[in-house]
């Protein structure tokens, strides 16, 4: 069996990619790797943490001695790398700990790679997941290319920045097998109720008041998480060494437009009253450096190596609304910190 380390397999996207690979690839063994900080969470993978081709390892990336160890025992095959801290707002609070992780811990992983291969590539990839964020602000027309020059502008987005810089130059330097894919916001379930639509849906179900920053022009492009675990899954198996791809959905939407759309579904679902919940949308101050308009261009992948979105962004809406509701044990959990405990009930035996 191929050895296949997903780090960051427990959050929102890595849990996602995680299942994909377990249930299609019975002849991977696949390690998840997490620190289990807030957002990773070992509920997101109760449906198939007992398949024999899983294994999850608690553990850190910022700790490059238990990386070594960790690539002797298992001789990985692929390394497919989502850990990092990825909420811009807590980047602006503390910029260290995203440097920390993202740039520091990347590079850890990168040398652990590099002196387990020992420089033989054969059948071995590396593959970095990216953002959009890395490059900068677009203004009403225009789409982010594999060629836009990066010029990020928070914490965050820098530290992400820094990372693929870092992946590349090992490539260049000491020919690691790599490609990086730059993805745009993802949506769907299991994800943290920090990030703008599971924050909403939560808030909307408890009538707390919903916050949309400025007066909600910001625009982004949003994906179906269960498409980019797809892309990751072609572009791992089918991406061209060395090469960088971007992820988009097609699917420009004003937050104030989402959040509205958003309204309108909860309504229906909920048995309220229209308008009930656009009722609780509260703008607030605007975000520090809070770019205007993401938007990918995902025409390489998609001509080279032929994937597309499946969803179109109400009816994902819908599902990602009926995954909440149906889910509310889970989102109390998460909500509550009690998420934490279920680690210790479940590993504490073993």
């Amino acid at each position: 069996m191929k050895n296949i380390l997903i780090t960051g397999g427990a959050g929102f996207i890595g849990s996602h990619v995680v299942r994909l690979f377990v249930n299609k690839y019975p002849d991977y063994n696949i390690v998840n790797l997490d620190s289990l900080t807030y957002a990773g969470n070992l509920d997101n993978l109760k449906d198939i943490e007992n398949k024999s081709n899983y294994t999850f390892v608690k553990g850190t990336i910022c700790d490059a001695n238990f990386l070594d160890d960790l690539f002797l025992k298992y001789d990985f095959t692929y390394v497919i790398h989502l850990a990092a801290e990825s909420h811009v707002d807590r980047s602006i609070s503390n910029p260290i700990e995203f440097v920390m992780t993202n740039v520091v811990g990347t590079v850890n992983l990168l040398n652990s790679v590099k002196n387990s291969w020992n420089g033989k590539y054969s059948e071995k990839r590396f593959y970095h997941i990216s953002t959009d964020e890395v490059y900068g602000a677009l203004g009403e027309t225009g789409l982010f290319t594999e060629h836009t020059k990066y010029d990020p502008h928070s914490p965050y987005s820098a530290a992400k920045a820094s990372s693929d810089h870092f992946v590349r130059a090992y490539h260049d330097t000491y020919g690691l097998p790599i490609v990086i894919s730059n993805c745009s916001n993802n949506y769907g379930s299991h994800h943290f109720p920090e990030k703008l639509i599971p924050l909403a849906i939560n808030n909307i179900c408890n009538s707390k008041a919903v916050p949309v920053y400025g007066k909600g022009e910001n625009i982004r492009d949003w994906l179906w998480v269960e498409d980019h675990a797809r892309a990751i899954d072609v572009i791992l198996h089918k991406g061209k060494n060395g090469d960088t791809y971007n992820i988009g959905g097609h699917n420009e939407w004003k937050n104030i437009d989402l959040i509205l759309l958003l309204c309108r579904i909860m309504d229906k679902k909920l048995n309220r009253p229209d308008g009930t919940s656009e009722k609780l949308i509260s703008f607030v101050k605007d975000r520090a450096g809070h770019d205007l308009r993401y938007a990918i261009d995902s025409k390489k992948l998609q001509d080279e190596l032929g994937w597309t979105p499946s969803l179109k962004f109400e009816e994902g809406l819908e599902k990602t609304v009926d995954w909440y509701l149906n889910n509310q044990i889970w989102l109390d959990n998460v909500t509550s910190g009690n998420y934490s405990n279920y680690y210790e009930q479940q590993y504490s035996k073993r």
